[in-house]
């Protein structure tokens, strides 16, 4: 019976005492389990490979390999696990005082961007500074640290109770997690919001489930080139969970989305720009639109009747059909609503409050302004044919060159002066 040493490639230390029987095969198996390798190949001593178990001689030192060419150890001593270019071998992080034991492939698969991958990939690269027992020594908090780590193993972001968020967040922006910091910035909003409005929440994942959805459609908020029927029509709970998330004063962008149907009746949606919006049908009842940007947005069909509609931008718009009856356009600040070149065909603005708002060159044809207040309002080129306008005051309203033509103007609050209008 032969005896050899095997060593792992590359190293002279730590080497195992084994019997040569069978086949080369049963040797590999053999150095596997007593080196902790997978072994494929066996050089000798001076970086010959050996293909047959009958070119082994009885206490030859042979070297061990995974697959990786031939080191010679007197040459290169280092240690075996700094040789190899595996991301899969054990490390041991000191962080702060607190040790924490991962693999390579964690550190730097995940984000290969980020400040951990780039200390971990090519090893000694950053010259990383080690401990009495051999642990990566980082000048971090562990428990903040904690976190992060665990989202680099599993992808998911779990924090114990009484860890302050704040602290995760700025790890996280220290080495450079760029797809946790976004999810930890809207999570500590979404906190901030429970808090004030004194709900209690129970587990942090459901913070976490709500992030989810906000970010889900802050992404389809920002695909502005894709048309508007390729996707669904946004639902009024999903809307919802997207203002809570948002301050008030804050503009929403809301360019382009579809809304078509929804019923936004008696929400709070000052500020928003639903610039080229999808608004059609929805049901936009006591809704608060002020200072609002509806520019070339479709309302045709939608009902507005008495929302507030102060300061509000429709310039271009499709309100064609429209129900508007009672709404309130004037703001006491002297913020003019603008509705210039907007298409109100058959639009139901009975009992409006519009005054000096900028109707110029916008189509109001067969439209319903009955009892409407449109003192100074701008009807410049405003086309109202077969408008009826009984019982509306006009007063200081600039319709030159608008169409009147089959106009009702019975019960005027004030008298129509002729050069108010040329045609």
């Amino acid at each position: 019976m032969r005896r050899v040493t095997l060593f792992v490639n590359g190293s002279p230390r730590n080497g195992k005492v084994v019997a040569v029987y069978g086949t080369l095969s049963d040797l590999l198996s053999v150095a596997s389990n007593k080196l902790g390798i997978k072994a494929t190949s066996v050089y000798n001593g001076k970086g010959g490979l050996i293909d047959d178990i009958a070119l082994i001689r009885d206490d030859d030192v042979l070297f061990v390999c995974e697959g990786e060419p031939f080191i010679d150890p007197q040459t290169d001593a280092r240690p075996h696990e700094e040789l190899t270019g595996s991301h899969t071998d054990w490390l041991t992080l000191n962080v702060g005082g607190r040790y924490f034991t991962t693999t390579r492939s964690t550190l730097v698969n995940k984000e290969p961007d980020s400040m951990l991958a780039h200390m971990f990939k090519d090893k000694d690269a950053w010259g990383n500074k080690q401990d009495h027992r051999g642990a990566f020594l980082i000048d971090r908090s562990p428990e903040y640290f904690e976190p992060i780590l665990n989202y680099l193993r599993h992808g998911q972001l779990i924090v114990n109770d009484g860890i302050n968020l704040l602290g995760v967040l700025e790890e996280a922006r220290f080495f450079g997690i760029d797809s946790l910091i976004e999810h930890l910035e809207i999570a500590i909003k979404v906190t901030c919001l429970l808090l004030y409005m004194n709900v209690h929440v129970l587990f942090f994942q459901t913070i976490y489930n709500l992030v989810l959805s906000v970010l889900a459609l802050k992404q389809l908020s920002q695909q502005n080139s894709q048309p508007a029927e390729d996707h669904s029509p946004i639902s009024r709970k999903e809307f919802v969970r997207f203002l809570l998330a948002t301050p008030t004063k804050s503009e929403l962008r809301c360019q382009g989305l579809n809304f078509s149907g929804a019923d936004l009746s008696r929400l709070d949606l000052r500020y928003i720009n639903f610039k080229m919006a999808n608004l059609s049908r929805c049901n936009l009842a006591h809704a608060n639109l002020c200072c609002a940007n509806l520019e070339r947005a479709d309302l045709s069909g939608s009902v507005l009747d008495c929302a507030n509609l102060q300061g509000v931008k429709m310039l271009c718009s499709n309100a064609e059909g429209a129900s508007l009856k009672g709404c309130n356009f004037e703001d006491p600040s002297g913020l003019k609503a603008n509705l210039e070149g907007a298409n109100l065909k058959g639009v139901d603005m009975e009992g409006s409050q519009m005054t000096g708002i900028n109707l110029r060159v916008a189509t109001l044809k067969n439209a319903k302004l009955k009892n409407c207040n449109l003192r100074g309002a701008t009807l410049a080129g405003t086309d109202l044919e077969n408008c009826d306008l009984s019982g509306c005051d006009l007063q200081e309203a600039n319709l030159r060159g608008s169409n009147v033509k089959g106009a009702i103007f019975e019960e005027m609050l004030t008298p129509l002066h002729m050069s108010q209008s040329v045609r």
